[in-house]
């Protein structure tokens, strides 16, 4: 999970500080960003002033891209360096208490065509990435820990 609070899954950062030249379109209910090269598409995500919401779709390309694998316990990390296709992008903004919480999964293609999948932790974007978003009114989205050790989502009308 992306938290926008002070300390996420790779340690402390400022998100309220970054910078961005993303691009973006809104109304009620659909948001659509594009993200340009060298973006951080972890932090941008979690930037967005969205709070129940489903990401719906992804495509573009990324590199650097930190997928987890939950192993039972943790997050088993897998880095794909070099840049990836992404294929495919979906996942969902919830609260807990104060926090923004981002869960995202992501498919992102090698260059020879295999194709690697999992938990998104960490991404840079490479040329573009365009993202496609569902607000979801009248519906609270909410996580909760979990004996398992994970967050669950609970959603409420």
């Amino acid at each position: 999970m992306i938290r926008l609070s002070a300390t996420g899954p790779e340690g402390t950062r400022s998100v309220e500080s970054a910078r961005s030249s993303m691009h973006r379109a809104e109304n009620n209910t659909d948001l659509i960003v594009r993200l340009e090269d060298g973006e951080d598409l972890v932090r941008e995500l979690a930037r967005l002033d969205v709070d129940a919401a489903i990401l719906v779709a992804g495509v573009g390309m990324l590199r650097e891209a930190v997928l987890g694998y939950w192993n039972g316990t943790g997050y088993e990390k897998h880095t794909l360096a070099e840049p990836t296709e992404l294929l495919s992008m979906q996942g969902n903004f919830a609260r807990r208490e104060a926090e923004r919480i981002v869960h995202c999964h992501v498919s992102l293609a090698r260059k020879d065509g295999t194709v690697a999948g999992g938990h998104l932790i960490a991404a840079t974007v490479h040329n573009t990435a365009e993202i496609a978003i569902r607000r979801l009114p009248g519906i609270t989205l909410e996580r909760r820990p979990e004996p398992s050790g994970l967050v669950g989502l609970y959603p409420t009308t």
